[in-house]
């Protein structure tokens, strides 16, 4: 039995949510919005780009998986 396109789908949406929510997380870090200042990452500029670099990787992988699901639907 094949793996289910569906069920992958819906495998890649959760962790690409997850990845996101780091990224954006990252992001507002890096520009002392969010997190403790002893934090390495708070007020950091290379943070504010790193966030934004994972919050999109998060957002393909979540585009991958709505399209799996779209692509076995039909």
């Amino acid at each position: 039995m094949g793996i289910d396109s569906m069920k992958v789908g819906k495998i890649m949406i959760i962790p690409g949510v997850v990845i996101m929510i780091m990224g954006v997380i990252f992001h507002l870090q890096g520009q002392s919005i969010v997190g403790p200042e002893s934090s390495f990452m708070y007020s950091n500029p290379q943070w504010v780009t790193y966030g934004i670099q994972i919050a999109t990787i998060g957002g393909v992988i979540i585009a991958a998986g709505i399209g799996l699901n779209f692509i076995k639907r039909n």
